[in-house]
């Protein structure tokens, strides 16, 4: 690919029922075009496209993400004529297992290893595969590139990603902690380098994506040591819907004591606990804090427990650096929840954490994203608001530059 005159990649991220999608015009990195189609398969499929800072919405008929990403293309046409000139797509994928440790260019086999890791990720890769194939449907020619959220954790030691559980399980089904939110633990640590004026390289740092998925990571000198998520996305930390860890027996104990199956306990655990769960209000954090300052107990709880929880898992992680430069703050909660950055903070005063009320209140934004006070010795507490798309639109772009597409690719 060349690099001395623009082009465009499409970035393509199909979630379980959403496609969220930019196209980036390179080398500069200015965004021509992106947006989201939420609740995909349902009668309330919509659209919603944001081209040259013009909000667009749309009514979607998509019965699967295929035909959603069709009526994306046909949006992006209609409303780009020829400016839209695709030179490739990054599609962001969920669950790479142990296949892949690095972006890829996508062929026939790539596909079919990503679909054979679905049942690691059901609800994400199938939609990711189906989304591969539909935009070589409609962008023959054009080459693709897959970007994994698994593969910057690919780099923990064996005693960091193994469980202790007979090793023939792991041999045999590749049972293992994976982790997810690579590429935003990635991105988040790379741009606080560049705040920080230092090397990736030679920091140590403690990152938190918070979204509706939650997952902590452990970096050190530029690459992952350990991770909170583990073979599925449900282990670790307290997040919207998901309960993160809990005691491996509870399944037994609900189902002789509730009646609840295996199948209705995980179903449970992932999609009617965290946030969700305890608060009884909302998986939405911000839901969840307007009825905790309207005086809901359960509410507050929810925020209490999600914090200590948070701050238990750093703590945890901590284990797997030999320093801490700084944590990190990033995804919808960690750049928006000035009340869980406190909260969270709190609990980890022994790893000699401060943080600044005026700054925490503004995120940092006079400050290179710190809240941490400015005659802090200790390590940085800073927000950084993560861009995986950006992160996927370089990666592609890199990985084509250094293999560039053949006559017959």
């Amino acid at each position: 690919m060349e690099k001395s005159h623009q082009h465009q990649i499409l970035v393509i991220n199909c979630g379980s029922s959403s496609i969220k999608f930019a196209l980036f015009e390179l080398p500069k990195g200015d965004v021509v075009a992106n947006g989201l189609a939420d609740r995909v398969g349902t009668a309330d499929a919509a659209l919603d496209l944001v081209v040259a800072g013009h909000p667009l919405q749309i009514t979607l008929a998509a019965q699967d993400h295929g035909n959603a990403l069709r009526e994306i293309i046909k949006a992006l046409e209609a409303n780009l004529g020829d400016r839209l000139e695709i030179t490739a797509i990054g599609h962001r994928i969920v669950h790479g297992g142990e296949f892949f440790r690095s972006a890829v260019r996508i062929n026939e086999a790539v596909v079919k290893q990503i679909d054979e890791c679905s049942k690691l990720a059901p609800l994400h890769n199938p939609a990711h595969v189906l989304g591969i194939r539909t935009a070589f449907e409609c962008f023959p020619g054009v080459p693709q590139v897959a970007v994994f959220d698994t593969a910057f954790h690919q780099t923990l030691p064996p005693h960091a990603f193994l469980y202790a559980i007979p090793y023939e399980y792991y041999e045999t089904l590749a049972v293992r902690r994976y982790g997810m939110h690579g590429t935003s633990h990635h991105f988040v640590g790379m741009q606080a380098a560049a705040a920080l004026g230092r090397p990736f390289e030679s920091l140590s740092l403690l990152t938190a994506h918070l979204g509706n998925g939650c997952s902590v990571c452990a970096i050190r000198d530029g690459i992952s040591m350990d991770t909170s998520m583990g073979l599925t996305p449900l282990e670790g930390v307290m997040m919207g819907t998901r309960s993160g860890d809990v005691d491996p027996n509870l399944h037994l104990f609900l189902q002789e004591n509730a009646g609840l199956s295996l199948e209705q306990t995980t179903t449970m655990l992932n999609r009617k606990s965290g946030l969700l769960g305890v608060s009884g209000v909302s998986n939405d954090m911000r839901a969840v804090s307007a009825a905790a300052a309207s005086g809901n107990a359960r509410a507050a709880l929810a925020i209490d427990l999600f914090s200590y929880r948070l701050a238990k898992g750093m703590l945890a992680l901590a284990a797997a650096l030999d320093r801490l430069d700084a944590i990190v703050f990033t995804g919808g909660i960690g750049e928006n929840s000035a009340v869980i950055r406190s909260k969270t903070c709190a609990h980890l005063g022994i790893l000699g954490i401060q943080v600044d009320d005026a700054r925490n209140a503004v995120a940092g934004k006079s400050s290179e994203g710190i809240i941490s006070p400015a005659s802090s010795s200790g390590p940085q507490v800073m927000v950084i608001a993560t861009n995986e798309e950006w992160m996927i639109a370089r990666s592609t772009e890199s990985l084509l530059s250094e293999d560039p597409p053949s006559a017959s690719s």
